[in-house]
């Protein structure tokens, strides 16, 4: 078997309907870091660059007038995005003192591993999965 091609997920962008609000979300309740932010008037467009880790970063979009996700979470395209923690209460009980909501804690049949689900300020299901990363 020949050596994989990639090396690791680098980026994930979204696009969001409100650039200031979801900007608020991600970098003050989330604490994602500033790394770089634009305005491109040609497209009358935010895009705003975010460090998850050092390796791992979000790119959050802004256009006129995008349209909405069709279906969810089943519509083809991103169906979630999820985010590894170590300790998932402990994270919950910090978002929730920033105001965000959770759906109970589950844990996944097939792995044992225990993970929950809230959602962006566009609706899109933000997952927190819990395991090990030390």
């Amino acid at each position: 078997m020949s050596p994989p091609l990639f090396q690791a997920l680098h980026h994930v962008a979204l696009i969001c309907s409100d650039y200031e609000r979801s900007k608020h979300f991600y970098s003050e309740v989330l604490g994602f870091r500033i790394i770089h932010e634009v305005y491109r008037a040609d497209r009358a467009s935010h895009k705003l660059d975010l460090e998850i880790s050092p390796t791992q970063h979000l790119e959050l979009f802004s256009f006129p007038s995008p349209p909405a996700r069709p279906t969810r979470p089943e519509a083809c395209g991103l169906r979630h995005l999820a985010f590894a923690v170590q300790d998932i209460e402990k994270t919950l009980a910090e978002l929730r003192a920033r105001g965000v909501e959770s759906e109970e804690v589950r844990v996944d049949p097939v792995t044992g591993q225990r993970f929950t689900f809230f959602r962006d300020p566009d609706d899109l299901p933000i997952e927190l999965y819990e395991q090990d990363i030390r």
